[in-house]
């Protein structure tokens, strides 16, 4: 792909996004290629399923063309030739060009056309601004405790930055401040809560006695306090801060449809856009044939070349396995896996060929069913003509390969090297491979001990209902304490919405912060703390390293600092911090890069001339502790660090580079971006500060934590879980890896299908339980899984 965009010409390659020259000595009969990496961009709020995919163009097409509008006296106006014409001619005032006459009254107007419908620009919900949520301030959070006085802080927003003094001004305007809240007379109140800006001069008693004169302090009622600093501020933790102040939901106007309600009278088959923004892709199919019977016949062909185009978009889309969506669907509520998915149905509609398709860990997010639906597209790519690498560890997609490379043998400086290569029959035999032991099943498949479940169930128990969120009615759900659950299921079926929308805030309400209000009833269990950890980065720059994100560099900086050489020259622990300018390269500023703008070619990025990739200034490099300097410390892997600081007594650091190399993460090297850190190892780095603590009463949530992990690393990770439940604390994962799923206590699987389909418990219990149930789609593949390995022995 960078070898075509080079042949185009230099003001059009300006205007495109490019990608950097690759390091590499040869490139060698690469044709245009097309790369879906693991971890796509996470969508904006105004992005919806209808919008990254554009089957919400076509949608929004098809109502102004097809739809039958509504004139402005109410009478629903069938569609006609006419109507779609119009939609074609220019509206000048007066002209009566592109206006439609009503057959019932006689009134001319004007139909909505398709740029009215878009709702992120003249089609948008005028509360929301066309994102379908609406925020308010909650008054019980703004004066959470109305028994206190003013001065003793009951008007919380007063105690926001700036406001400290805002008491002080209360009191020269004549509120008592010192009688409790819920007492004082309701004129006062009610200038607490709005009354208007107003300039006074105060004086402001200082704790050691001084006096401040104020001449304009102005007068912010307790309402106007948070309303102006969201308004004036840029800070993502003071907005997250303001945000505690607001309750959040569904837009009152639009009822989270993001349109104009006027829009809504403008229907297609007796639907509005917003009634089929909210069915599903397998639904929107089904709905096509419906547009074609309610049509009249001479709009039959404008019909077949609209809903052409639809079809085309939809088909792939459920292809890979998401027919549960909808358009409506927002995208920043969407998994990596569903991401990458759109992304890939994108490119299956233009039947290209000669393409050489990369996909990185195609099957995240994708239950064992879904997998065999991404494999029937891959096969259908390379029938058109294509090649298709895949990255991944799933043992399904491995098998279905018509040729294997295997990279090894371990990780980190002890990988790089070919282990095995060729089709999968020779892979299975191969003596070295360390993937052939799980095409085989003949390694252990249970790796921890599995508990006795009804000694689990006579301990505590925690948990939730649900009432009515997304596809989820009525819903109760209880798990042990103490023991390692999984919630399994189909993708689209609920498990992110039951965990990370209802338990997780739900076990971690407070006074200040309730539980949702579509949580009936929680159950604690006895839990005091929940720790949830997702798959998102670790950090958002280059600055963020492993050794940043531990303890290690503050303790290494701690380390330097304390050696001759760096008291002689008065070096403090603020030198030895490529973050500060003290320690950090002046050239670079403690990034080890520069970026040359060369124009019309994508900027180059450049290891630092001066600190040559180090970070750091000179003069901070020349202070060496064993011959190392600390910038040496860095480019150390875990392994390698270990046992250097394991030699010379520093049981800090080596207590936390212990705990990293017990969790699989020995490969990699102090100094490394941890934003680049795939899913899976993002989330053990994470539990890297709750290692080796006693946990009781916490509850660990993860979030697919088997992504990008091959299945041998999956087997540290489920000794990891167990560490945890050993120090008193309870797991909860929502995982499709079999090999996960086999290792858990108890298990909820969710479904029986995606989106409608699902939000259902259909099957709980053990490993065991669960692959006997005939219900939904895991229990199936689960019983095969166990079998295979098995019957291996």
């Amino acid at each position: 792909m960078r070898r075509y965009v080079n042949a185009l010409s230099t003001y059009t390659r300006r205007r495109m996004g490019q990608t950097g020259k690759p390091d590499v000595d040869t490139i060698d009969h690469i044709p245009s290629a097309i790369a879906l990496r693991q971890r796509p961009i996470v969508p904006g709020v105004r992005s919806t399923v209808g919008t990254s995919t554009e089957a919400l163009n076509v949608i929004r097409l098809a109502f102004s063309r097809l739809g039958s509008p509504r004139c402005p006296n109410g009478h629903q106006v069938p569609p006609t030739l006419a109507i779609a014409r119009s939609m074609d001619l220019p509206n000048k005032p007066g002209s009566g060009m592109g206006q439609i006459t009503c057959p019932v009254c006689g009134v001319k107007f004007m139909a909505f056309a398709a740029e009215d419908f878009a709702f992120n620009s003249a089609g948008a919900c005028a509360t929301c601004g066309g994102t379908g949520m609406a925020q308010t301030l909650d008054e019980s959070r703004l004066i959470p405790d109305p028994t206190k006085t003013i001065r003793e802080g009951a008007v919380a927003s007063w105690r926001l930055p700036g406001r400290n003094f805002m008491h002080v001004v209360a009191d020269q305007i004549g509120i008592d401040i010192d009688t409790p809240f819920q007492d004082l007379p309701k004129e006062q109140q009610e200038m607490v809560w709005s009354g208007p800006h107003k300039k006074y001069a105060i004086n402001i008693p200082s704790k050691s006695g001084k006096i401040f004169h104020m001449d304009n302090a102005v007068f912010e009622n307790a309402r106007a306090a948070v309303v102006d600093s969201m308004a004036t501020t840029t800070n993502e933790r003071a907005i997250a801060r303001l945000n505690k102040f607001y309750r959040f939901g569904t837009c009152p106007t639009c009822h989270g449809s993001r349109f104009k309600p006027e829009l809504l009278h403008q229907e297609l088959v007796g639907k509005n856009i917003a009634q089929v923004s909210d069915i599903t892709l397998t639904e929107l199919a089904a709905f096509v044939p419906q547009v074609y019977a309610w049509l009249p016949a001479d709009m039959q062909e404008l019909a077949r070349d609209i809903m052409a185009e639809l079809d085309q978009i939809l088909r792939p889309l459920i292809e890979l396995g998401l027919g549960y969506l909808t358009l409506a669907r927002a995208g920043s509520s969407l998994s990596t896996g569903e991401l990458q998915r759109i992304q890939l149905s994108r490119t299956l509609r233009t039947k290209t060929t000669g393409v050489l398709y990369v996909l990185d860990e195609p099957s995240i997010g994708l239950h064992p069913a879904n997998v065999q639906g991404l494999i029937d597209v891959m096969r259908g790519l390379v029938a058109q003509g294509n090649s298709v690498i895949v990255v991944d560890h799933d043992t399904a997609i491995i098998e279905a390969a018509d040729y294997v490379l295997e990279i090894g043998p371990d990780a980190g400086a002890g990988g790089g090297t070919v282990v095995d290569a060729g089709p999968v029959t020779a892979i299975r035999q191969a003596p070295h491979s360390l993937i052939a032991p799980f095409l085989n099943g003949t390694t252990r498949l249970r790796v921890r001990p599995q508990a006795d479940l009804q000694r689990l169930f006579k301990g505590k128990q925690f948990g939730v209902t649900v009432s009515d969120r997304f596809n989820l009615h009525d819903l109760t759900v209880k798990f042990p304490t103490h023991a390692f659950s999984v919630v399994s299921g189909f993708s689209g079926a609920g498990k992110s919405t039951l965990v990370f929308d209802a338990l997780v805030p739900a076990l971690q309400a407070t006074k200040k912060q309730p539980a949702p209000d579509f949580v009936q009833h929680t159950e604690r269990g006895g839990l005091r703390r929940v720790v949830a950890i997702d798959a998102s980065p670790v950090g958002k720059n280059v600055r963020s390293t492993v050794a940043t994100y531990t303890d290690i560099l503050d303790r290494l900086r701690a380390l330097y600092a304390a050696q001759p050489a760096a008291v002689q020259q008065q070096f403090t622990a603020s030198h030895f911090s490529y973050n500060v300018t003290a320690g950090a390269c002046p050239t670079c500023g403690g990034t080890g890069q520069i970026s040359l703008d060369i124009q019309y070619l994508p900027d180059m990025q450049q290891t630092c001339p001066d600190c040559g990739g180090r970070r750091y200034r000179p003069e901070v490099l020349r202070v060496l502790w064993h011959g190392y300097s600390i910038a040496d410390i860095l480019a150390l892997d875990v392994d390698t660090a270990l046992k250097l600081f394991a030699a010379t007594d520093q049981d800090g650091i080596t207590a936390t580079l212990q705990t990293l190399h017990d969790m699989g993460l020995g490969y990699l090297h102090l100094g490394e971006s941890t934003p680049a850190l795939s899913g899976g190892e993002a989330q053990r780095l994470k539990l890297t500060a709750h290692m080796g603590k006693k946990q009781t009463g916490t509850l660990f949530v993860f979030d697919e934590p088997s992504i990008g992990l091959h299945p041998l690393d999956v087997q540290v990770l489920l000794g990891v879980f167990q560490q945890l439940i050993e120090q008193g604390g309870t797991v909860l994962a929502i995982e499709h890896d079999l090999d996960v799923v086999a290792n858990a206590d108890y298990i909820v699987d969710m479904g029986p299908g995606g989106g409608s389909e699902g939000g259902q418990i259909v099957a709980t219990g053990t490993p065991t339980d669960v692959a006997r149930s005939q219900a939904g789609h895991t229990g199936a593949y689960l019983a095969a899984h166990l079998q295979h390995f098995a019957d291996a022995k």
